[in-house]
């Protein structure tokens, strides 16, 4: 009796595609998002700089997802509206 075979994946590569595909094309929800991979301390440094630049209170600015890397290097995204309007 032998291993089973992997399936195929090429009907999940071609649903994954078309999913990029037409997500693209989504309205945007009005907020600026941008990513960051730095050590901790500079992570740290670059938050608390775009807090500072966009108020929390004004732009609804806040860190939307992070992980954390070996090494210490933290990954993040900030999100922020583009105006305080």
């Amino acid at each position: 009796m032998g291993f089973p075979l992997r399936p195929p994946l090429t009907g999940l590569k071609r649903r994954l595609d078309a999913q990029r595909a037409t997500a693209s094309r989504l309205p945007s929800d009005g907020f600026q998002r941008q990513t960051w991979r730095l050590p901790r301390d500079e992570a740290r440094a670059k938050a608390r700089q775009m807090l500072d630049a966009y108020p929390k209170a004004a732009y609804w600015t806040e860190i939307e997802s992070w992980s954390e890397f070996p090494g210490g290097e933290i990954e993040f995204t900030m999100r922020w509206l583009e105006s305080a309007d």
